[in-house]
């Protein structure tokens, strides 16, 4: 089963979740700040991290920052005891691929976790066709699951690749947020559609495109995205 990196303050609610997270067959490393969770993460080499975003000392999303700095494609899942939006965008924006709000039941992290890991495992959104797509200066290897700019590799988190595979598969086709949701995060609840905005931003910032005319991730006001193959 999947290792999990758990960095939670709370010693209560970090050894429940542990414990809980052992019981599904997770092999888990619990850390108690953000300090001791980038040592953890360098030893244990986890296969997906759950992030407190409350923590003392070195904050959660300085934790997530670093953490994208060492691994782009580390998948990780921020938790917040509050539901507040402008905490949980800062958050996603910082370069988590999920989030959760405190206290969540297992079952619902245990969600998380395989669809954020299904995500990392690089299963292409649309089927898998084995061919390399070129758009001008950005090239997409669907069989390869990588991305290059300018003939640069572009480093994806899993939700920001799989966000560009479900676009540029239909150029053109006009995506609502939640059929971006369902297909992207696996999600259908409507509040979640910051996690789209949030990854949108982070992917137009990695390829270059310009903030107020993006080349090719563009929004559709009032509906959604598309991917224009200019």
């Amino acid at each position: 089963m999947p290792r999990v990196l758990l960095i939670e303050d709370d010693r209560a609610v970090r050894d429940g979740v542990a414990l809980a997270l052992r019981r599904q067959g997770h092999e888990v490393a619990a850390a108690g700040t953000g300090e001791e969770g980038l040592t953890r993460l360098r030893s244990f080499r986890p296969d997906v991290v759950v992030l407190d975003l409350m923590l003392p000392g070195l904050p959660g999303l300085d934790v997530c920052r670093r953490m994208r700095d060492l691994d782009q494609t580390l998948p990780i899942i921020m938790a917040t005891a509050r539901g507040d939006d402008e905490d949980i965008v800062v958050g996603l924006e910082a370069g988590a691929d999920d989030y959760v709000v405190k206290p969540v039941p297992a079952r619902v992290l245990q969600a998380r976790i395989r669809a954020v890991l299904r995500r990392a495992a690089g299963v292409p959104a649309d089927g898998g066709i084995p061919k390399i797509d070129t758009y001008g200066d950005l090239a997409v290897d669907r069989a390869g699951l990588s991305v290059t700019w300018q003939g640069s590799p572009v480093p994806l988190a899993p939700s920001e690749l799989r966000l560009l595979l479900t676009l540029s598969a239909s150029p053109g086709q006009v995506f609502s947020r939640q059929q971006l949701l369902e297909a992207v995060w696996q999600h259908s609840y409507h509040g979640d559609a910051r996690l789209v905005d949030a990854c949108v931003k982070r992917l137009r910032a990695k390829l270059g495109e310009p903030p107020r005319e993006p080349r090719h991730i563009q929004t559709v006001r009032g509906f959604g995205y598309r991917f224009a193959a200019r």
